[in-house]
C-alpha cells in the first residue's frame, strides 16, 4: 500500500533534517570543488604541457611541428618564440605577447594554450574542452563528514624558507610565517604552511599522512587555512583535497617537504581518484 504523498515527502526530507548546519557546509563546499574541476577551465581539461626551446617553437596538428596539437588545431597554426624571458605567439593574426601564469591564453575551437613559467623553464599548458580526463571523469569520493577533524591549532609565528620540490623535479624555497600545531589521536603534530604570493590572504598547506597512497592520493593533499587570529588557525581537514596531478599528468604540483609528513592517519577530506 503506497504511503500518503505528504508523508512521503516527510520521509524523504528526514535525512536533510538530520543534517547539521556544519555537514550542510561541508557539503556545500564540496560541490563547489566538483564544479571548478569539472567547468571549461578546470584542471580536468589540462591535457598538455610542452616545454619551449629558446627561438622558434612552431605548433599545430601537423606531426612535423615542435609541439603537436590534436586534430582540431590547424595543421600548421603558428610559431611560440621564446627569447631571454619573453614569450610572443605568431598566428595568422600577427604577433602578442603571452605573460606567463596569467590570463592571456592563445584560443583556437576547444583548445587554448597559455604560458607557465616553472623555476628558469618556460612552458605551454593546452586546456581542451573536449579533453578524455573531463569525459571520462566520475566524480569526487570522500570520507564521511566529521566535525572532530575541524581542528583548531596554536600557530606559532617563525618565519623561514621552506623547500617545496614539485612534480617535475624543481625544488623552490618558498616563504612560510610559521607552524600549526595540534593534537589528535593524544599525540601532537604541525602542520607548516607557505604563503603562495606577496599578500596572500590564505595559509596554504601541502601535507601527506599515512592514508596516502592507501585511501588518498600518494603524493598528499593540499588544505588551506585563514591567516592566525588571536595566535590560532582553525585545520579543517574535511576540505582537505588532491592535487591537480591526481586528475591530469600535465600539472607540476607542488610535493609535501618533510616537515609536513605526518606520522598518523587524517581519515578526513577527498579520497583517491583514478589511476593518474
Amino acid at each position: 500500500m503506497p504511503l500518503p504523498r505528504g508523508l512521503a515527502a516527510c520521509l524523504l526530507s528526514l535525512p536533510l533534517l538530520a543534517a547539521t548546519a556544519y555537514e550542510v557546509e561541508i557539503g556545500k563546499w564540496r560541490q563547489a570543488r566538483e564544479a571548478e574541476l569539472r567547468a571549461d577551465g578546470g584542471w580536468l581539461t589540462v591535457s598538455g604541457l610542452f616545454w619551449l626551446k629558446p627561438g622558434a617553437n612552431r605548433f599545430g596538428s601537423d606531426p612535423s611541428n615542435d609541439i603537436v596539437l590534436p586534430a582540431s588545431a590547424p595543421a600548421t597554426a603558428g610559431v611560440f618564440e621564446l627569447q631571454d624571458g619573453n614569450v610572443t605567439a605568431q598566428t595568422g593574426g600577427g604577433v602578442r605577447d603571452l605573460r606567463p601564469d596569467s590570463a592571456d591564453a592563445l584560443a583556437m575551437g576547444p583548445l587554448t594554450l597559455a604560458v607557465i613559467k616553472r623555476g628558469d623553464r618556460y612552458g605551454i599548458r593546452m586546456r581542451d574542452r573536449d579533453s578524455r580526463f573531463r569525459r571520462e571523469f566520475t566524480g569526487l569520493h570522500w570520507f564521511p563528514v566529521r566535525e572532530n577533524r575541524r581542528i583548531t591549532a596554536r600557530f606559532v609565528a617563525e618565519p623561514r624558507k621552506l623547500a617545496v620540490a614539485n612534480v617535475i623535479g624543481q625544488t623552490e624555497p618558498m616563504e612560510s610565517p610559521g607552524y600549526a600545531v595540534f593534537q589528535l589521536g593524544g599525540r601532537e603534530y604541525r602542520l607548516y604552511p607557505v604563503l603562495e604570493e606577496p599578500g596572500a590572504t590564505e595559509l596554504f598547506y601541502i601535507f601527506r599522512d599515512q592514508t596516502s597512497g592507501r585511501e588518498t592520493y600518494g603524493a598528499g593533499r593540499f588544505l588551506y587555512s585563514g591567516l592566525p587570529r588571536d595566535g590560532a588557525v582553525v585545520l579543517d581537514f574535511n576540505k582537505a583535497y588532491n592535487p591537480p596531478c591526481a586528475f591530469t599528468p600535465y600539472a607540476t604540483c607542488p610535493l609535501p617537504p618533510r616537515e609536513n609528513r605526518l606520522s598518523t592517519r587524517i581519515e578526513a577530506g577527498e579520497m583517491k581518484y583514478g589511476d593518474h
